[in-house]
């Protein structure tokens, strides 16, 4: 299993070394990828389907309590499913529609990544390792949304993404944090059997809360659905892929999935139900007014989302149903749509619903594929959108006082859905061919094929409900109930008031399409509310900020060095005013000092000469030579103290500092006095509060009782464990050797700033 979610990342690592042969005939091989993994679960369905769970577990960090633990039930299968077999189309469609791209290995790479990052989503156990993979999907869309980088407004778009998503994972870092304080365990099945101490615990409202942000960010739930509409500035193999099957639907996954843990409380039902009501009636109205196709899906999307996020909250095992239903439904139709889009984007250079018309005469396959999207996107009978539409009327009319008020809002967004299904699934490929179209021909089987398999199991599904009924649906229906309750799926369930709301829902959307027609004057006039849009009002909140950002850059980096050590010194002393101003504990017993030799006497008194040589020295060498002193004093009192090892390290240290000193003042100009005297005196007297200050510390600290626990540890572990008798060097490169690989790392990557520097400099002499 860890094999099989981290093969996304092997690929995508390796296809920098492949580059030549992805960008020629080898980029066919990429796609066999999502295929292999479809296979590979696609074997767990038997077992799945038959209510058992598969668990894998890899330890990782068991001090932390995170360990890489997958499990696959109904809910993760469904969603692997879906981000591996749809991969599998979106793959190959690539390899047709960025054939000859110069960035085509660069795509597939973040292809790769975002596939290995999703199913490390929905099969993680540990609440901590989601959370990593979370933020890997934001890190990934990223790069995928801003693959046309030359692009400004691309650019633009996937900043906004990464901004809105990012906000969300820092919610859930601290969601998953609570969680697992209150729960005792990061583990989901763990923490399934804690749901009520979870529900009863004081920071269940917080959880709830910041948990509800990370899913309405990554959903594109109002107020933060604008960034959706943006990110249709990707490829079509990306607004397929992201967009309408898998990462917006991370944040669906999340709800699902903590539905059994955090659900079942007026809180959680109540919020969602009427974020997702909002969102599903505002941007199906908003579809009816765009008119590129991409912005027509886009917002169709956010309202289908709306509606999923609108079924959780309700609940019921009706409306959980519907939910694990439509995810599916809503996966095959719209992905199918998003790349009829490509093609007709691809083929006729215009994604205008206005200009295009006509296209089943050139593109029979592929209007074909389009029609059977549009009308399971409408729910006709007998297509797969059917039976979702009708459960969710279902849902809603059972959900007792409020259900006709619900109802009615599903309704008015089905209907609307419909006219976005019908305008960016018929409207392109009706009527005549107009002239500038004639010339255009069928692509590559590679992008027509994958979705005409889409949309032909939208239908299959819809006739054959069984074929799906027992091995996926239901087990997707018992993780999201935690029940054993028996399902059936039926096409037809005779003649009821479900059945009247989906003839009244047809009808009403086939003539909404028939009468409205979509123009550039009715998309002018929602302009006019866009300066109430929560896209306008969080652009002018960034606006402010970055304002304030440059005011506030401006006052404290403003160049001048001594400025900044200031601020820092005169802020530590500010803090640690205060902090002895609350009681200052400083005990010294003076019978266990020793008395001070004629030689420390003679070391301290040089260590203050020098001190004063260096502060009002006129001669930049003679203050060198002034600090070389002093660090040699601190070697000598190490000697005095039986510390040769940190005496030779002092000597070196300051050896070497001198002379780097004295090399880099040696061609500096005459020395000379910039700053007034009352700027001296101000210095000076911080300088004394915050030695003063510092001292006081040292001696309380010096003060409280010693814990030799840790330093024990080490005396008695170094020679045992490590094999050394030198302890700090044991310290450094065993005990705590990440630490030390991390400071040279540091060391290293400033080195390689300073050479970049100095070699920048010498080719700008050069050049004058």
């Amino acid at each position: 299993m860890i094999l099989a979610i981290l093969s996304g990342f092997i690929v995508a690592s390796m296809i920098p070394l492949m580059s030549k042969f992805i960008k020629g005939k080898g980029s066919i091989l990429i796609p066999f990828l999502p295929l292999a993994l479809f296979i590979y679960f696609l074997t767990f369905l038997p077992q799945v389907s038959q209510g058992n769970p598969i668990d894998f577990f890899y330890s990782w960090v068991p001090s932390f309590g995170v360990d890489l633990s997958f499990r696959l039930d109904g809910l993760s299968l469904l969603f692997t499913l879906l981000i591996t077999g749809i991969g599998t189309l979106v793959f190959f469609y690539t390899y047709s529609y960025l054939k000859g791209h110069v960035y085509l290995d660069r795509f597939y790479g973040y292809l790769s990544m975002f596939m290995a990052s999703m199913l490390g989503l929905v099969l993680s156990d540990n609440i901590m390792t989601l959370f990593i993979f979370w933020e890997l999907t934001s890190i990934s869309s990223f790069f995928l949304i801003g693959f046309n980088n030359e692009d400004p407004k691309s650019r633009k778009s996937a900043m906004l993404a990464l901004s809105i998503t990012g906000l969300g994972g820092l919610f859930l870092l601290a969601a998953v944090i609570l969680l697992g304080y209150v729960g005792g365990t990061y583990s989901i099945q763990e923490l399934l059997s804690q749901s009520e101490l979870l529900k009863a615990s004081a920071n269940y409202n917080w959880i709830i809360f910041l948990l509800f942000i990370a899913a309405f960010t990554k959903s594109a739930q109002f107020p933060f659905h604008f960034w959706l509409p943006g990110a249709m500035k990707a490829p079509t193999p990306v607004s397929t892929y992201l967009h309408s099957a898998t990462m917006v639907k991370a944040g669906i996954y999340l709800l699902a999935r903590f539905t059994p843990v955090l659900g079942g409380t007026a809180e959680w039902n109540t919020t969602l139900i009427i974020v997702g009501a909002i969102t599903m009636v505002y941007a199906a109205i908003h579809s009816l007014f765009r008119l590129d196709m991409k912005g027509i899906l886009a917002y169709s999307t956010i309202s289908a989302l709306g509606i999923l996020v609108f079924l959780i909250g309700l609940g019921t095992e009706e409306a959980l149903l519907a939910a694990g239903v439509f995810i599916l439904v809503h996966a095959l139709y719209k992905a199918t749509l998003f790349l009829i889009t490509g093609i007709v984007d691809h083929e006729t250079g215009s994604r205008d619903v206005t200009v295009l018309s006509g296209l089943r005469k050139v593109m029979m396959p592929v209007a074909v594929a389009a029609f059977l999207a549009a009308l399971s996107n409408a729910g006709a009978p007998p297509f797969f959108g059917f039976v979702g539409k009708d459960l969710i009327y279902e849902a809603t009319l059972h959900f007792g006082d409020w259900a006709y008020v619900l109802t009615g809002a599903a309704i008015v967004t089905n209907i609307c859905l419909l006219f976005a299904g019908l305008l960016a699934g018929y409207k392109p490929f009706a009527g005549p061919l107009p002239k500038q179209f004639e010339k255009v021909h069928l692509p590559h089987p590679t992008m027509w094929v994958p979705p005409l398999i889409l949309a032909g199991l939208g239908l299959v599904f819809g006739i054959f409900p069984s074929l799906i009924e027992k091995s996926l649906i239901q087990p997707v229906f018992t993780s999201l109930v935690n029940n054993d309750t028996i399902i059936h799926l039926k096409l037809w369930h005779g003649f009821n008031l479900v059945l009247g709301l989906s003839a009244l829902t047809l009808a009403t959307g086939v003539l909404l399409y028939w009468k409205l027609k979509p123009s550039n004057n009715l998309l002018r006039k929602t302009f006019k509310f866009e300066i109430l849009s929560p896209k306008t009002l969080t652009e002018q909140f960034g606006n402010l900020f970055s304002n304030f950002a440059k005011l506030w850059t401006g006052f404290f980096q403003n160049g001048y060095l001594r400025n900044y050590v200031i601020t820092i010194l005169g802020f530590l002393t500010l803090l640690l005013a205060f902090r002895l101003y609350q009681g200052v504990n400083i005990y010294i017993d003076t019978a266990t000092l020793t008395d001070v030799t004629i030689y420390e006497a003679i070391v301290v008194i040089i260590m203050a000469a020098s001190i004063i040589f260096t502060v009002f020295s006129k001669s930049r060498l003679v203050a060198v030579a002034s600090l070389g002193v002093i660090g040699y004093a601190i070697c000598l009192i190490f000697l005095f103290y039986s510390a040769p090892d940190l005496a030779m390290t002092q000597f070196s240290i300051d050896t070497l500092t001198v002379i780097l000193f004295v090399l880099v003042i040696y061609n500096l100009p005459k020395y000379k006095s910039f700053s007034k005297k009352r700027v001296r005196i101000r210095d000076g007297i911080l300088s004394i509060f915050f030695g003063t200050l510092i001292a006081l510390l040292t001696l309380e600290v010096l003060s409280e009782p010693l814990n030799r626990e840790t330093s024990k540890y080490y005396a008695e572990n170094a020679y045992i464990l490590a094999k050394g008798k030198n302890v700090v060097n044991v310290i450094l490169v065993d005990f705590r050797g990440f630490d030390t690989i991390v400071e040279i790392t540091v060391l290293v990557i400033a080195a390689i700033g300073v050479f970049s520097l100095l070699k920048l400099r010498l080719k700008s002499i050069e050049k004058e």
